[in-house]
């Protein structure tokens, strides 16, 4: 049975890269820092794509992409952009983050771009991808670092009332401590700007442990 977030992010969808055209400048920088790390041949993994904008943006640079979403609009609106485009290596689906259908160790890297603020659940969501990332394995994670800012608790109050809400208010700081006690280690970050201010993240993780969990 659908889920009340799938309802509000598919009808999100049709509007959604409009919607993120202020950020647009920060979305090219990040594409730009993913395409430095990542290597031609490595097996990449993006949660939470959305309309599929960053996996898109990889789409030359990489031979593989998976791309998945828990949204049914999204991924048929990613799906249009990439038909539309010629883009045949990024294979969009339908998977929740905190249950990912993936084999252990599959991945060199992961994308979670401005995700993990927004979710309920971003402790599991992390566990499902340490344990699809190969040993050593790369994390990008990007997110909003908004705490303390009045305009964006603001926000938050106007869109929770359509279905929005964000989970957690970080600085770029305690974002690093959330995911050091997630068992990752950060080893890049920077400040953009956006909407909001964006942390930019790489980290690392060590060998993924199945008795953990």
């Amino acid at each position: 049975m659908p889920r009340k977030e799938d309802a509000v992010w598919s009808r999100f969808a049709g509007i959604y890269d409009r919607f993120m055209r202020s950020d647009m400048d920060a979305y090219q920088i990040m594409t730009d820092r993913m395409k430095d790390i990542l290597k031609p041949g490595d097996q990449v993994l993006e949660v939470a794509t959305g309309t599929g904008l960053i996996a898109l943006g990889l789409s030359s640079h990489v031979k593989q992409i998976d791309a998945v979403d828990f949204s049914p609009g999204m991924i048929e609106a990613a799906k249009q952009k990439a038909r539309g485009a010629g883009v045949t290596n990024v294979r969009f689906g339908l998977q929740d983050a905190c249950a990912l259908s993936f084999p252990d160790a599959t991945f060199d890297a992961v994308i979670i771009a401005n995700t993990l603020h927004i979710m309920p659940n971003a402790e599991k969501a992390l566990r499902e991808i340490r344990r699809v990332l190969k040993p050593h394995g790369k994390l990008i994670a990007p997110t909003f670092v908004h705490a303390g800012s009045k305009k964006a608790a603001f926000l938050s109050r106007v869109m929770s009332v359509t279905g929005f809400r964000a989970y957690h208010r970080w600085t770029e700081r305690s974002y690093h401590t959330f995911l050091g006690e997630n068992r990752f280690t950060v080893t890049d970050s920077v400040l953009l700007n956006a909407s909001f201010p964006l942390a930019y993240v790489v980290a690392t993780q060590g060998e993924y442990n199945a008795a953990e969990n």
